[in-house]
Order: structure tokens, then sequence, then C-alpha cells
């Protein structure tokens, strides 16, 4: 196994106590190498680089979707598994009445027999990333150790990383531990845990969306739950939409929608014609989960922790959410899509009509999924996976 970079190799790495729970758990997985993800782009492009030389990813058509890429989940690895995933907390009933629990320490015990060993022949990813604006009185950081490239480029769309998250982060022991290991996918081992008391999260057995991108339901709802009832905030299902009226006075609504239910057709709303020549605009602050807490002020304030977008595809059209369509034209990563091998784009079923019934001709570059597939659009890139996409924030349409 390599050795894990040392302290005074990692010279931006001052988070020390990051540093020595890192090695701990590279002694179990046993890697064959450890990688510190920086967050520069140098970095993540060779990344990409070895997803494709590797099949992890295929990169999409340059012209039509540029920065765009595909990839493929294991056939058994295609959705978030709620009757796998476990809150470990001392008491049942902390659990809360719709979740499902497990005694924390035979949780560890049966987590850490399915970690021994498991990187060997592979690399270890570690992730330092934060939820919500670097350096903001909001922000909340964490680590997570992945063996997964997909992962890695997923979390760099979706939370902000690298160096200035440790740099932040200092010689504080409160981040969020994370630990992901791919296995062998074996359905029948797979677990998505948490363990709220020590600020842990640990995905075992999946390489799928929410399953593994520990920055989204595991941290920014589960975790950042138990945290707000400490703390006095609330981690919420909530979209946060600005509107302006032709007056110039704003306003912010959040609303809480359960998954693939139109939070993110909502959060993305365009105003109608008549409306937008008046002057009325919209523009998207989140599309999934707030963070709210009672500002000095008295009023209510809201943060989206996210860096990106993660939605689901079927039901999502130029109709529905225009929005969010344009934006997975370039910086996507596509997921359990259709690839239409003539001209290496994506094929999204209902969401464009381009392509001619009889000729199979293509009039346009579009997007198709089948019904049960998604995308991820990443934070201001895109990614669009099993009816799931993640988008980049700052380059969107």
């Amino acid at each position: 196994m390599t050795k894990p970079e040392s302290k005074t190799a990692l010279k931006w790495m001052d988070a020390a106590s990051a540093l020595t729970k890192n090695e701990e758990m590279a002694a179990m997985t046993q890697p064959d190498k450890i990688v510190w993800i920086t967050g520069e782009e140098e970095q993540l492009e060779a990344l990409r680089k070895q997803a494709v030389e590797e099949g992890i990813l295929i990169k999409l058509n340059e012209y039509k979707l540029p920065g765009c890429y595909l990839h493929r989940t294991d056939p058994d690895d295609v959705a978030r598994v709620e009757d796998r995933t476990f809150i470990c907390c001392e008491r049942e009933e902390d659990a809360g009445p719709t979740n499902h629990w497990m005694d924390p320490k035979e949780m560890y015990e049966k987590m850490y027999a399915l970690a021994d060993g498991a990187y060997k022949g592979r690399t270890m990813y570690v992730i330092p990333y934060s939820m919500s604006i670097i350096g903001s009185p909001f922000a909340k950081y964490g680590f997570e150790l992945t063996d997964s490239i997909y992962v890695v480029l997923n979390m760099a769309i979706m939370t902000r990383i690298g160096k200035a998250v440790c740099a932040a982060l200092g010689d504080d022991t409160g981040f969020i531990k994370g630990l992901h290991c791919q296995c062998n996918l074996d359905k029948e081992n797979k677990y998505i845990v948490h363990f709220p008391q020590d600020n842990t999260i640990i995905s075992m057995n999946s390489n799928y969306g929410g399953n593994v991108l520990q920055g989204k339901k595991c941290f920014a709802l589960r975790i950042a739950s138990n945290l707000g009832r400490q703390e006095g905030w609330m981690a919420e299902h909530m979209l946060i939409l600005g509107i302006q009226n032709p007056r110039g006075e704003i306003k912010y609504i959040s609303a809480a929608f359960p998954s693939a239910c139109g939070k993110t057709n909502l959060a993305m709303l365009i105003p109608p014609e008549g409306y937008r020549k008046k002057g009325w605009k919209c523009w998207t602050v989140g599309d999934d989960i707030a963070w709210l807490r009672s500002g000095k002020d008295g009023r209510l304030w809201a943060v989206n922790p996210e860096n990106g977008f993660f939605g689901v595809a079927p039901g999502t059209s130029m109709k529905s959410n225009p929005n969010a369509l344009i934006s997975t034209h370039k910086d996507t990563i596509f997921t359990n899509v259709a690839l239409a091998t003539t001209s290496s784009s994506i094929i999204v079923r209902s969401l464009f009509t381009g392509i001619c019934p009889k000729s199979r001709t293509y009039i346009r570059p579009f997007i198709t999924l089948t019904d049960t597939l998604s995308i991820t659009l990443s934070s201001y890139p895109l990614v669009f996976i099993t009816s799931l996409y993640f988008p980049d924030f700052g380059r969107l349409s």
C-alpha cells in the first residue's frame, strides 16, 4: 500500500484531525494509492481522462454536448435504496418514525467488516468538501473517502471541494466523516448508514447517485437535521425561489415537496411571457434542500447548501422545465441514459422533439431518456443519472 501523503507534503492541508482520521481509514481499507482532491481543474480533467480510458465514463460529442459525459451503473444499482438506509443512534426513537434503525455498535462492526481490505488494488480518493459557501457562517465541512472516480467528479459538481475547505476547517474536529466503498456491489450487503452522534456517514456496495454522493441527502438533510436540532436551525427538503415584481420589490419563497414531485421545475420557473413583458423576474436559489434559521432581525433566512442540481429526468421537458434541459447541453454527466452511437448524443424520450420517427434522423442536438432513467446536472456543470441530474449553477443559461 502506498502510504498516505505526509502532513509535510500536504502543506495546504491544515486539518490535522482530518489527516489522522483518514489515515485510520486507509489502514483499514488498504488502498494501493491515496489521492487528495485539491479541487484544481487540472486534477479534475486528468481524472475525467482516466475515467474515459478505463471505461467509467463515455465522452460525448464535443460539438453538440461540450464537456458532457455518460456513465452507466451496474444494473442492480440504479436507485436510492431507502430500505437499506439506516439512522444509527443510541435511542431508536431518535431515528424518527419513518427511518430504519440499528444499534450503532452493531452497525459499526458490520460496516468495518465490509470495509476491511475493500480498497486493495484500488485508489482511495480523499475529498474535502463544503456544504454552503466556504468560509461563510452557514458552511459545514466534511471529508468523503471513496474508491470511485465517478463520485469524485460528481462531488466536484455538487459541492465546493479542495484546498480552500481544508484552510477554512483548520484544526476544527467538527467535520463530517464519510467512507464509501464500492466493494463488489453486492445488493444483499448494500448499506447507506448515518451515525448522527458521531457525524459519520458510511456507504457500502453502491456507486449510484444519492447513495454515494454523501453531501446531498446523507449530509445536507439527514446529518444536518441533527446538527440543526443541536444548534437551533432546520435542514429541510425545500426549494428556494426568488421573485421580483415590476416595482423592484424582491420576495423569496421556500416550498416543501417529496422527491420527484416538481421542486426543480418550480425552482427554475420562468415567468409567462405576459408577466416578463411587465417586468416580473424569477431566479433559482436552490431546488432541493434549504437550511433555515431565524436571523437577528427576527426574519426567517434560508441558504441552499448545495453547489449544483441533482434532479430526475422523467417528467422534465421543454414544457415543464426548459431551464433544466437547456442547461444539460454542456458540462453535464449523464447516467444510465440511451446513447445515440452514430452521433455520440444522448437520447431522452419525451424531453426533446429532436428525432424524425421514420428516418431516425437527428433534427437537432437533443437529450432523451427512457422512463426509468435519470440525469444528473452538476453544480453549474450538469449530471444526468438514472432519473437524476446535476447542473452547475454557474453555467446555467
